[in-house]
């Protein structure tokens, strides 16, 4: 077996009992051992999912769906960390994560439409279908404090931001696109060169996590996401707020599923991704936040 990807940003486990087909003993400590994007069991799933982490908050919800219509896909494990990270997991055969190592073989993969292609050149997945669109927002504190009213006020030296490391995260050249957009290359500058040497760009592991607890916590006073996480974390937490992005500024995220070439359960993926295009599984996505009409294959 390949060295296993050791991911050693602080996430960690809470297992669903429906996914697995037993009642685990549950042992949860909260902020120590939890792995908040591992589902499910991997040793005996009869199908597997690599999801971006951007999906987390729908991904319980589709999965349920799923198998009502498909009751005899019992056990699902699936994953919900940034595509970079899956795929190089994917590549690496194995996901470490402190001491855990694990090495499940995935069935679908679900990402942007970018990585997708990349993976597509190289073999890793069959034809990609599209079944969502998402657009950027900012996250901040309740009330505003710092008074982030849009892009370019995260150029200001109070404001710390919170952001993707372009290593990682597709989503970072999508921010910086819309960066672009508002105040042109000086503010890209701005925002991932002189503040990120002055520390107050912060650059995440797992951006979907790490994001809204460090503004949470007083670390960061904003952050750019997608608007289906930022409606989320506002409404979970009821401390964080939502500032709009207008289109002029914003960018759009063209979510696409696709079978892996190598998988373990091809029928159970293939009607996996057949699920996400239909409209049970398009009406999860819009309760979250997410746009569904007018995608295609």
């Amino acid at each position: 077996m390949s060295h296993p990807f050791q991911l050693r940003a602080p996430i960690a486990a809470v297992l669903a009992a429906a996914l697995l087909g037993v009642t685990p003993y549950n042992f949860t400590v909260s902020n120590v051992d939890v792995v908040p994007d591992l589902h499910g069991n991997p040793a005996n799933a009869q199908l597997v999912i690599f999801a971006a982490g951007n999906q987390y908050m729908a991904m319980h919800a589709l999965v349920a769906a799923f198998q009502r219509e498909h009751p005899n896909v019992k056990r699902v494990f699936y994953e919900t960390l940034p595509p970079g990270i899956l795929a190089k997991q994917i590549e690496a055969g194995a996901l470490q994560v402190g001491n855990l190592v694990i090495d499940p073989k995935p069935d679908v993969f679900l990402s942007g439409k970018k990585r997708m292609a990349l993976e597509r050149t190289r073999g890793i997945v069959g034809p990609a279908h599209t079944y969502a669109t998402n657009t950027l927002a900012i996250l901040v504190r309740k009330g505003n404090p710092k008074h982030v009213y849009g892009l370019r006020d995260l150029g200001r030296a109070d404001v710390r931001v919170a952001m993707p490391n372009p290593a990682w995260e597709g989503v970072s050249g999508q921010i910086q696109a819309a960066y672009r957009k508002a105040g042109g290359a000086a503010l890209v500058s701005t925002i991932m060169v002189t503040k990120r040497k002055a520390g107050t760009t912060l650059l995440t592991k797992i951006h979907h996590r790490q994001s809204p607890r460090w503004i949470l916590s007083g670390r960061a006073d904003a952050g750019v996401v997608w608007i289906s996480e930022a409606l989320y974390q506002a409404k979970f937490t009821g401390r964080l707020a939502v500032v709009k992005i207008p289109a002029s500024e914003n960018a759009t995220a063209i979510y696409q599923a696709a079978v892996i070439t190598k998988a373990s359960h091809p029928a159970a993926a293939k009607a996996f991704v057949t699920f996400l295009t239909g409209a049970r599984a398009r009406a999860i996505y819009a309760s979250y936040g997410f746009t569904t009409g007018g995608t295609h294959s």
